[in-house]
């Protein structure tokens, strides 16, 4: 059972680290709280799943390249990025899952692509190299340590370089009721102003080409 409110111990927030965060709300037997200072709306950790219910959760997933459909989501980030690329770019999927598909997508544009997924392609020699952009569509909601990820990330990009989220974007919608909570192995849930505190906080210049897509540049070049 879950502490009473007013007995918790303030909850830091996984992206900015600040204890300024509250409980936002109680859904599906877990806890959410929200940080005042970036807006990440974030799980309790007590409540995150365990490796194997994200792995087996995953496994569900049916990431086809064939299917015409999954490729129209997927285009949503795809072709406002393609139009930032220059011919050739070098990309890495990072969050590929069990059925890559933008990789393949992205291949066939003429990008050579490197694929990442901790469950599904653990090879971790993709981040012995840099890259002029980075992928991460239905991925950012899942991570457990949003700072370090982001970190990680700008590492790996080359000045210049892309970045390129795609994640349901928090609205007026009721928290409680939506359908992107229900997922257990979504932990973190970003808001527009989310957004614009990663790009002041990496120095990237943030372009948002379509509801819940964010393209980050990294300076130089």
């Amino acid at each position: 059972m879950l502490q009473s409110d007013s007995l918790e111990a303030p909850r830091p927030c996984p992206l900015c680290r600040t204890t300024d965060t509250h409980l936002h709300a109680r859904a599906h037997g877990r806890a959410y709280y929200a940080c005042s200072v970036c807006g990440l709306i974030f799980m309790a950790r007590e409540a995150r799943p365990s490796p194997s219910d994200e792995k087996a959760r995953y496994e569900t997933h049916e990431n086809d390249p064939a299917d015409a459909g999954y490729r129209a989501f997927l285009s949503r980030l795809a072709d406002p990025l393609l139009e930032l690329l220059p011919a050739g770019a070098a990309g890495l999927d990072y969050g590929s899952g069990p059925g890559p598909t933008l990789s393949v997508m992205l291949e066939e544009r003429g990008h050579p692509m490197a694929i990442y997924d901790p469950f599904f392609a653990p090879d971790e020699r993709v981040f012995d190299r840099s890259y002029d952009f980075i992928t991460c569509s239905e991925t950012v909601e899942h991570f457990f340590r949003p700072r370090e990820e982001f970190e990680r990330l700008y590492g790996l990009l080359r000045p210049g370089g892309w970045l390129g989220v795609m994640t349901r974007f928090v609205t007026d919608r009721d928290f409680e009721t939506w359908w992107y909570v229900r997922d257990a192995t979504h932990v973190c849930f970003y808001r527009t102003e989310t957004m614009y505190w990663i790009e002041e906080q990496f120095d990237w210049t943030l372009h948002l080409p379509a509801p819940d897509v964010a393209l980050f540049q990294r300076a130089g070049g």
